[in-house]
């Protein structure tokens, strides 16, 4: 199956299971806009928690905030947000459609990237055991080839963005022979630029309303509010604030499923830092964020960094955690180190001093910020992607199963009678009511076991406990586990602390 065909699968089963829907669906749906069902609003819940508690439970230097959506305009003004926060914009005269310009050679560079691999996969396949893939991309004339080609392409785009030089990146696509993937010509226009935020206005009437922004990024309500937290808790410097919270970006070329979309949810926490000592940090950040991915468990392969070369206005250092989505290696997580440029900033435009005084040395300063952001929708999208699996059993059937880390999965148990009669509905409720008070349970009792069994298993259910005959005489149950598909007998008494061992966040916090 290609990469095109997994995410259509992701696609079609979040939908079809009840984890992602269309917005407006009804009136035939509302571009890059989704809604989160049933199951995909828990799973998501379950991702904000493990981040939520990683961040502000075991760090004993960080707190969290909840700041507005809604903030006064010089906001943007002083973070460069009014100024710079802009996409490089090219149309297609002949199918009318408007692309980023980046993302135009972006996709380029992908396919070449995909060249690359089919040749990796051909070797691999020839040479079996005896194949050195370091050695093959190191030496192979076509991979070293198409390699050097990215490398020119990454590096022209790269030094263009950096200097704006829009005429370059035209230039750049007519060069490449890239066409409209709709059209199939290369009729471009010039590239533009546009400003991604949504404005709205705010005030009882015409006369007296104020032109304000939907926030583009969470950041700068942490920022706004650094005094405030400094002066009402006891956090000292090196601290952090972080948030959980929507944000709202004009995207032009919003697709590919949730990845991109004009609304979204980002996870983000902001590290306030003496300064030089921002790089010390900036590593130590890379590191900690790195190990909370890799706690998840869906492969320490999927994960590399990506240092940037053509740096936000604001930072002194960049790099993103790229996961190997369906569509290839992609960013998954920011983490900059952002100097003093916004606080900076937003003492100059609100004449407002927002110096740290440090005690111990008696010193006062603007502090340096290391950020931390990702989106929870790219990580939702890397979990179901990475989790969604169709395998064949020993009988010669399959089953379609959401192999989801037991801990963050939507329901964590299923309760089933053998059957609705002879009192084993009326023992499988009681232990569906006990144990709801402690896990997201289902009580799931019609068709056969078998047929509950994968309608719980493509949801992604850790366990199964069925309830029958014997249990009215024992008072154990049989629970089963979703991926090895094992069954034992436990007593009844025993499940809360079965399940708790191996469906607790915890688990997950130990790991990082």
């Amino acid at each position: 199956m290609d990469n095109n065909d997994i995410l259509k699968k992701v696609i079609s089963y979040s939908k079809a299971n009840g984890f992602i829907y269309q917005s407006s669906e009804i009136y035939d749906g509302l571009s890059a806009v989704y809604d989160y069902g049933p199951y995909g609003s828990e799973l998501k819940n379950n991702l904000k928690e493990f981040w939520w508690k990683s961040m502000t439970q075991m760090n004993d230097n960080i707190v969290g905030i909840d700041s507005s959506v809604f903030m006064d305009p010089m906001t943007w003004k002083a973070s460069g947000h009014i100024d710079a926060f802009n996409d490089p914009l090219i149309d297609n005269k002949d199918s009318k459609k408007r692309y980023r310009a980046d993302v135009l050679i972006e996709d380029y560079i992908f396919k070449i990237s995909s060249k690359v691999e089919k040749e990796v996969k051909k070797a691999r396949k020839r040479f079996g055991d005896k194949f050195d893939e370091k050695v093959f991309r190191e030496t192979n004339e076509r991979v070293l080839k198409y390699s050097n080609h990215i490398d020119e392409v990454s590096s022209k785009m790269n030094s263009c963005l950096k200097s704006n030089d829009l005429q370059g990146l035209k230039n750049l696509i007519d060069s490449l022979n890239i066409n409209d993937p709709i059209s199939g010509t290369s009729n471009w226009t010039d590239v533009k630029q546009f400003n991604l935020m949504f404005s709205t206005e705010i005030g009882a009437s015409s006369d007296s309303s104020k032109k304000i922004y939907l926030r583009p990024e969470t950041a700068q309500g942490i920022f706004l509010n650094f005094l405030n937290v400094v002066n009402s808790t006891r956090v000292k410097i090196p601290f952090g604030i972080a948030q959980i919270g929507k944000a709202f970006r004009n995207e032009i070329i919003a697709r590919q499923f949730i990845f991109r979309m004009r609304e979204f949810e980002q996870m983000e926490m902001q590290f306030f830092v003496e300064p030089g000592s921002e790089m010390e940090w900036y590593e130590k950040w890379k590191e900690k964020r790195m190990n909370w991915h890799i706690a998840l468990g869906l492969g320490k392969d999927s994960y590399k960094f990506h240092d940037h070369e053509n740096l936000a206005h604001y930072a002194n250092a960049a790099c993103d955690i790229e996961f190997n989505f369906p569509m290839g290696f992609k960013e998954l997580e920011g983490i900059h180190s952002r100097t003093d440029f916004d606080l900076k900033n937003h003492q100059k435009y609100s004449g407002k001093k927002l110096n740290y005084f440090d005690q111990k040395s008696g010193s006062s300063y603007i502090p340096y910020v290391v950020e931390t952001s990702i989106g929870l929708d790219r990580l939702f999208l890397s979990v179901m992607s990475s989790a969604l699996k169709t395998e064949k059993l020993d009988e010669g059937s399959e089953r379609i199963v959401l192999k989801l880390p037991f801990e963050i999965s939507p329901i964590k148990v299923a309760v089933m009678p053998l059957n609705d009669k002879d009192g084993l509905s009326e023992k499988a409720i009681k232990i569906y009511d006990d144990l709801k008070l402690n896990f997201n349970t289902q009580y799931d009792y019609k068709d056969s076991i078998g047929k509950r069994y994968r309608r719980q298993d493509s949801i992604g259910t850790p366990f199964c406990v069925t309830v029958d005959y014997d249990s009215l005489k024992d008072d154990s149950v049989t629970i089963r586990n979703r991926d090895s598909m094992k069954q034992e007998r436990i007593p009844i008494k025993n499940l809360e602390n079965h399940i708790t061992k191996f469906t607790s966040i915890n688990n997950l916090l130990r790991k990082i």
